[in-house]
């Protein structure tokens, strides 16, 4: 009797578990049951569904509903949300103040995420003074979890000096190891180190090797330092086409002195014939990013283009208007489709987090070998949704991949 009995309480426990704290469906209505029965996960990841516009209209005074549930229930994660809501005003008022009170909840929590985004308000003083002592120990709480664009800051404020002499062995210490999770803002720095020979012996093939890391992992630095290194034939072969090449993919992503230098390149013929309306084109699309180089040559090829009966002005200055709104149509496209990218690769993360604390040993005994059941069961429900976000991101890269195919096959011929 006791042993059915206690059968029947295990799977009653069984079905608890498997419904309302892990959901196996991830729809929205689903969500919603779970989240209306004040699952703290579960409002969290509704609230993501309404603030990405996933199976639902995007509506942010909903996912805000949701976050601040969550947030009240002490999850880390949703705490984290609601700051960078309130930092970058996405369906309320841009508050620093609350942003900062929010991220340090989560913070305080030891939630990596959140350690990063506090620090980042410390280095860019935003809604506060700026304060790199601050940013520098929560930045380096987050590095201690391993969170890569942490190390990366760490390995810059060493360089830079901002609390001090600059110092150039932890710098290269702290960039190796951000390179090695794959973050390619240290790998181009590491290409920049080498490059002027701080910390290390000048060497421009260790540089390329460094940019060629960052460029193809995206990185419009890299992809712009690249560009600058062929056009001027620094450790390399002088090679216009593999500058301009390089230039234009930063120029996707809206780095400005990768427009700049296009526009000094069809100034002056370059590997190519001069082209003035091409020039304007860049140049105007560098200085609406603020650009002081393209903002300056802007200046003086326009001065020097009107200058006579302003015939040469007006022919260039027409091309160059339609120009420019074909590169803005086309620099949005690839923003968003970066923008996407990284959603779905957080997102791909976030369940194959999810899936280790499912995968955690449990306690031994029949409780704990139901508890291990229940784990593999979730965990491998959490890494197939993974997988789904992640084929769809390599969709997306592909379509991105095509964008620069189609446009080094235009590129003209030196």
């Amino acid at each position: 009797m006791n042993c059915c009995r206690r059968a029947a309480i295990v799977a009653v426990f069984l079905l608890a578990l498997l419904s309302p704290a892990w959901a196996q469906d991830n729809d929205s209505a689903s969500l919603r049951a779970q989240a209306d029965a004040g699952d703290a996960k579960a409002q969290f990841a509704l609230a993501n569904h309404y603030f990405r516009g996933r199976e639902v209209p995007q509506d942010y005074a909903q996912a805000l509903i949701w976050y601040r549930q969550a947030s009240d229930q002490g999850f880390a994660p949703a705490q984290n949300q609601l700051g960078d809501m309130y930092e970058h005003g996405f369906g309320v008022a841009m508050d620093y103040s609350r942003a900062l009170t929010y991220y340090r909840m989560a913070a305080d929590q030891g939630y990596a995420l959140a350690q990063y985004n506090l620090a980042v308000l410390f280095e860019n003083g935003r809604g506060l003074g700026r304060d790199y002592r601050q940013a520098f120990d929560w930045f380096r709480r987050a590095a201690d979890q391993n969170v890569p664009g942490a190390e990366e800051e760490v390995g810059f404020i060493y360089q830079c000096g901002f609390l001090g002499s600059r110092d150039y062995a932890q710098a290269l210490a702290w960039y190796h190891r951000a390179a090695s999770h794959g973050n390619s803002d240290a790998e181009n720095q590491l290409g920049f180190m080498a490059k002027q020979g701080w910390g290390q012996p000048q060497d421009y093939v260790e540089a390329l090797t460094w940019y060629y890391k960052a460029a193809e992992h995206g990185n419009a630095y890299a992809q712009e330092n690249l560009g600058y290194l062929y056009q001027h034939g620094m450790g390399v072969e002088t090679d216009y086409a593999k500058a301009m090449s390089w230039y234009y993919k930063a120029a996707g992503q809206g780095n400005g002195d990768a427009e700049n230098q296009l526009g000094w390149m069809y100034q002056f013929g370059l590997g190519m014939a001069p082209d003035n309306a091409q020039a304007l084109t860049w140049y105007r699309t560098a200085a609406a990013q603020g650009n002081k180089n393209g903002i300056e040559n802007l200046q003086a090829l326009s001065a020097k283009l009107k200058a006579g009966d302003g015939s040469l002005w007006e022919a260039a200055n027409v091309t160059a208007v339609h120009a420019v709104n074909a590169q803005s149509e086309r620099r949005s496209r690839i923003a968003d489709l970066r923008r996407r990218i990284a959603e779905l690769d957080f997102d791909a993360q976030q369940e194959e987090n999810l899936a280790a604390q499912m995968e955690k040993p449990a306690s031994k005994g029949a409780v704990g070998a139901v508890m291990s059941t229940i784990g593999a069961v979730g965990a491998m429900q959490f890494r197939l949704e993974a997988e789904k976000y992640r084929a769809e991101a390599a969709r997306l890269r592909d379509e991105l991949a095509q964008m620069d195919n189609d446009l080094a096959a235009r590129l003209p011929n030196p």
